[in-house]
């Protein structure tokens, strides 16, 4: 179990993460004319706040609550592979509950229609326990020496709340961003001041993000993320529900009934440490063949690929994909397969390939083994396609 396995937000994170580009502050004061009233900051204030909120050492204070996330990308049908599948976060309405007393005390329940999924962690151990195939693994978590025993290989409620995707936005701050506050809002019931950033280049496929921050801790409680020429977003996470208070003890035990298979793992130890220093390598290796072209909002990421590399690809680790578990039934062949079928051939003075658009994201598969991706306009991405 490693973090990022437990729920994988697949493109709507990445998506994100690629437009979360530049951020700049302008002296926009917030207005407090419609309900709720909230004390009038600036754009400047709320991104400091918002900042801080998202990155304070020790993590946000305890608290519980429902996540609702909404994808609306544009993909084409995607093949059907289980409500725990990846694939299926990639499209429609999901909801994850979490509680966070701490950063060694988290739970993240993945609710399906007639399962549930559930990753608890309590200081030193956890369970991860599946109701669909009645499987408990007990999870003894070990810190290597000088490593900081809070960072635990397992998710946080940041990895699956507005909070991680805020933070993604807010990391660089810089000049390609128009920053605004609009009329206060309600989110879960809370009162929330709404930071609206968008980019100055046209060439990005991003209309607006909106970030709710709550009125009274400055935690962010949902980002929305608008397509040019939609009235909705194409991207939405956000709390439904929420509580800024300890959760209660027993919500991080777990006692596993009666019939259950009960298995036993060590992370941080062993294989583990194997498998991590085995991807870490292979990051590092992609990392120094890849290349980015562009700034801002129309970043593009340039990485040497072919077809027959994504036909081929197994699990970093070099096994086969779970015969349960959250990528249970995943298969990413049939996901490429899919996805392929919806390609525009392409071609100019760079070369051809194929062309794959959603209402965020851009991707470029050349014939000459290169895959470009970015949140920005087919013209951008053939224009990056050009840059050797």
């Amino acid at each position: 179990m490693r973090r990022g396995t437990f729920v994988r937000w697949g493109v709507p994170i990445a998506a994100a993460a690629v437009i979360g580009a530049a951020i700049g502050a302008g002296p926009v004061i917030a207005a407090v004319s419609g309900e709720p009233v909230l004390p009038e900051r600036s754009a400047q204030q709320l991104l400091a706040d918002a900042v801080a909120a998202t990155s304070k050492e020790g993590g946000i204070a305890p608290m519980s609550g429902t996540v609702q996330q909404t994808a609306s990308l544009g993909l084409p049908a995607l093949p059907q592979t289980g409500e725990a599948s990846p694939l299926s976060l990639l499209s429609g309405s999901h909801e994850v509950k979490v509680w966070y007393g701490g950063a060694d005390k988290v739970r993240v329940a993945l609710p399906t229609q007639l399962n549930e999924t559930n990753l608890i962690v309590n200081g030193d151990t956890g369970w991860y326990w599946e109701s669909a195939t009645n499987t408990a693994t007990k999870l003894a978590i070990k810190a290597e020496a000088g490593q900081d025993k809070r960072a635990l290989p397992t998710p946080r409620p940041t990895d699956v709340t507005p909070q991680q995707v805020a933070e993604h936005l807010l990391a660089n701050v810089d000049q390609h961003t128009a920053v605004r506050v609009i009329n206060t809002a309600e989110v879960a019931g809370r009162p929330v001041y709404q930071l609206v950033l968008a980019p100055k280049d046209a060439g990005s496929l991003v209309q607006e993000i909106r970030i709710a921050l709550d009125g009274e801790t400055y935690v962010p409680l949902q980002v929305q993320v608008y397509a040019k020429g939609s009235a909705e977003p194409a991207f939405q996470v956000g709390f439904t529900q929420v509580t800024f208070t300890p959760p209660a003890a027993e919500n991080f035990t777990f006692t596993p009934p009666a019939g259950a298979k009960v298995e036993e793992k060590t992370l941080g130890a062993g294989m583990e440490q194997d498998v991590a220093a085995d991807r870490a390598e292979h990051a590092k290796d992609v990392a120094e063949r890849a290349k980015v072209v562009g700034q801002g909002w129309t970043t593009v990421a340039v990485v040497p690929f072919s077809l027959s590399d994504l036909k081929t690809a197994t699990p970093s680790d070099g096994r086969q994909g779970p015969s349960h578990g959250p990528g249970a039934g995943a298969d990413p062949s049939a996901l490429i397969d899919s996805v392929l079928k919806s390609a525009t051939p392409v071609s100019g003075t760079w070369g051809s390939g194929k062309l794959i658009k959603t209402k965020l994201v851009t991707a470029l598969l050349t014939d000459d083994g290169r895959l470009l991706v970015g949140a920005v306009t087919p013209e951008e991405i053939t224009k990056a396609a050009g840059t050797k």
